[in-house]
């Protein structure tokens, strides 16, 4: 059996001279490191609201999923899906949740941003 080398079993390269720190994930050093740029997630581009209140002791939550944009844009969307229907919310593993029964609202709003909606659920 084959021991792994001192760097392998360490985790790998943490710091070069020549570059300085290294990004532990692909081994790149931290200026060109590509691995935490914001990425867009990928979908079928219709955003799919629908009402919840499973596992939210009987809250009643809207949730808007679908949304392919990057994260701080998601967050910016939120932000004035909140504004406009005056209510708080959240922004949780890129779906966005506002706080009652918004889903008439929300989709008519969508619309005119220019998202192409579709009621789901029940």
């Amino acid at each position: 059996m084959k021991k792994a080398s001192g760097l392998q079993a360490l985790g790998g390269l943490v710091y070069s001279t020549e570059s300085g720190r290294m990004c532990p994930d692909c081994g790149a050093p931290v200026a060109e490191c590509r691995c935490a740029e914001p990425r867009v997630p990928e979908g079928d581009g219709i955003v799919r609201v629908r009402r919840e209140s499973k596992g939210r002791g009987g809250k009643t939550v809207t949730t808007v999923a679908g949304v392919l944009l990057p994260v701080e844009e998601l967050k910016a969307l939120a932000k004035r899906m909140k504004t406009r229907c005056g209510c708080g919310g959240a922004v949780k593993e890129g779906v966005i949740e506002i706080q009652g029964d918004q889903v008439e609202l929300l989709c008519q709003w969508l619309r005119e941003q220019g998202f192409s909606v579709k009621r789901s659920g029940g």
